[in-house]
């Protein structure tokens, strides 16, 4: 009876012990994000130090520095904070890059299979709770190193809006071509498959990612889709200054589908304020075109 008693005890001590540490386990990863824009100034009519400045920008929007913080089955990803340098311009030129991604903490719960994502938009505070996307992973045979990690090789296809890697820049003139252009930007956009290629490291046991990816038998450390990358460049696990990872509360509660339209109807209605603007203002300023 009392070797018994012993045997319980040593039972329920490794079993403390292993949940325990199941809840201390925890890591960070940095990921930078690029993607590739090729952009047209030939007769756009642009001085050269603005070219700069909107390059500059452009750059500020397509490269960007995230951090994963997890553990076994949540995490947050985020933008890191960095000062923003970018200044307004007068000249009639306009700069915006369209889209309603998340703002703040995106967490993901591969136990319940969910997530929240803090987003600001148009001076309000949303926070989307959804179902996380179940991806189709193939495994592939490729191996190869990412720093210190021999990472295996894994690709899915996902459906998303048609996006070309061409921006022209160019004098808008209020011709025939530019009311067909505007049609353009009412319609609802194209739809493409695009193949996804990650890289996960199975040492470390976790189904996390950047952005929306998961789904795999540990930490994807690189995703490649069109013309976008995300790599990791460092990973701290155990790290000492622990990071609570929770689910955000803040924000009116929306379903990503029920996001979307918001952000469908703003952009709507941007559009037509720029129109109005132009119209009152002469004809003014310059156009970016994507993929014309």
């Amino acid at each position: 009876m009392k070797n018994l008693l012993i045997k319980c005890i040593i039972v329920l001590l490794i079993l403390t012990s292993s949940i325990t540490t199941a809840q201390d386990f925890q890591g960070k990863a940095i990921y930078q994000t690029k993607t590739t824009m090729n952009m047209d100034f030939a007769g756009s009519g642009i001085p050269a130090d603005r070219i700069e400045m909107i390059k500059e920008r452009m750059k500020n929007q397509l490269e960007k520095t995230y951090i994963l913080s997890f553990n076994k089955t949540a995490s947050i990803y985020k933008e890191e904070e960095k000062l923003d340098q970018s200044t307004g311009g007068r000249g009639g030129m306009r700069f915006m890059m369209m889209g309603g991604g998340a703002s703040g903490n995106y967490y993901k719960n591969t136990h319940s299979k969910t997530y929240s994502k803090e987003s600001e938009f148009s001076g309000k505070n949303f926070l989307i709770k959804d179902d996380l996307v179940t991806y189709d992973w193939k495994m592939e045979q490729e191996t190869k190193m990412i720093g210190e990690n021999l990472c295996f090789k894994a690709t899915t296809v996902i459906e998303m809006p048609e996006r070309s890697t061409n921006v022209r820049f160019g004098r808008r003139n209020n011709n025939e071509e530019d009311k067909k252009e505007e049609n353009r930007e009412d319609e609802a956009p194209k739809m493409e498959q695009v193949i996804v290629t990650a890289w996960y490291a199975m040492e470390i046991p976790v189904s996390q990612g950047p952005g929306n990816y998961w789904g795999l038998p540990g930490l994807i450390l690189e995703v490649g889709y069109g013309n976008t990358n995300i790599l990791c460049t460092k990973i701290v696990m155990n790290p000492k200054d622990k990071i609570e990872i929770k689910e955000p509360t803040k924000g009116k509660v929306v379903s990503q589908k029920e996001y979307n339209k918001i952000i469908e109807q703003k952009m709507k209605e941007m559009r037509e304020r720029m129109r109005n603007e132009r119209q009152k203002g002469g004809n003014e300023g310059h156009r970016i075109r994507i993929g014309g």
